[in-house]
């Protein structure tokens, strides 16, 4: 049985795909998105979290850690060059100030989370949504865990970068019932500064799937200044009438509210977007539907 790394589950959730869901949020992603909203997701390993407003200073965090790397004088602070991720602060502090992001599992413990909803999968037409991260840098866990789901007649969906060998994108697509796929810039030089990776592989993916005849949605995050810029809107609108059959296209409108996520995992916040989130819809919207794209609902 394959194991993989989790970092969250989302119960009751309407927004990744059809129904009621259970999001299940795998660990590790290929790209650096500046404008990234779980930072959580991005490293592959479990990460240690800082709640700073809940810490009182009690000390029992330093009194507990094994390897000393938190603070006794400053217990909100923990030097996470030598913490071993063992867990021994979590447990003993009082206020529950800390908590590790991503535990490894396997495909059972998986699915029992998954089926404790199973009435209301099969009442809303919902199902279970793989995310993350990127759920493709997972792959043999990522395909278990369709397989299992498919025997046991819950409907899958996977929303992901696309950012993957082609190979696995498309046994991946083959297991799932949905792909949500991303659509962030359809440039090379724009989608490597921003993200990180070229958009050719990811296009390439699409396009696959979309001869392929697999279920699918595109989604755009609509990051002012990046993804809305008319050169942009173009390029995304020119893709998606190419291919061999168009999909809907979903805007996920930006929010800044994520910041916090970096401070808690003592990293540095990347961008300095503006939140302007009605009216830049609006703008992308009559844009891409001017332009012959259909437009779906909008999260």
């Amino acid at each position: 049985m394959n194991s993989g790394v989790v970092f969250q589950y989302k119960r009751y959730s309407l927004h990744d795909g059809p129904g009621i869901r259970t999001t299940v949020f795998l660990k590790g992603c290929p790209l650096s998105c500046s404008w990234c909203h779980n930072p959580e997701s991005i490293s592959p390993l479990p990460q240690l979290v800082l709640l700073s407003t809940r810490c009182f200073g009690c000390g029992e965090c330093a009194s507990a850690c094994p390897s000393g790397a938190v603070d006794a004088k400053r217990p909100g602070k923990t030097d996470r060059t030598i913490c071993t991720l063992c867990g021994e602060c979590v447990r003993a502090c009082p206020a529950g100030a800390r908590a590790i992001a991503g535990q490894r599992t396997d495909v059972e413990e998986v699915m029992t989370m998954v089926e404790r909803d199973l009435p209301f999968y099969e009442e809303s037409g919902g199902g279970v949504t793989f995310s993350g991260g990127e759920p493709l840098m997972q792959p043999d866990f990522l395909a278990e865990l369709l397989s299992r789901c498919r025997e046991r007649g819950i409907h899958t969906a996977v929303d992901t970068s696309c950012h993957a060998p082609a190979p696995v994108f498309m046994m991946v697509a083959g297991l799932a019932d949905l792909m949500l796929c991303d659509l962030k810039l359809a440039g090379d030089p724009q989608m490597l500064e921003y993200t990180g990776v070229k958009a050719g592989g990811i296009l390439d993916n699409i396009r696959a799937l979309a001869e392929d005849g697999g279920d699918f949605v595109l989604r755009m995050p609509v990051i002012p200044g990046v993804t809305d810029a008319p050169d942009n809107l173009r390029g995304v609108a020119d893709f998606i009438k190419s291919l061999s059959r168009r999909p809907v296209l979903e805007l996920l409108p930006y929010h800044s509210a994520y910041r916090e996520k970096y401070r808690r995992l003592g990293i540095t916040v990347k961008d300095s977007f503006t939140e302007d989130t009605g009216r830049r819809l609006t703008y992308v919207r009559e844009s891409l539907t001017g332009a012959g794209i259909v437009i779906g609902i909008e999260e």
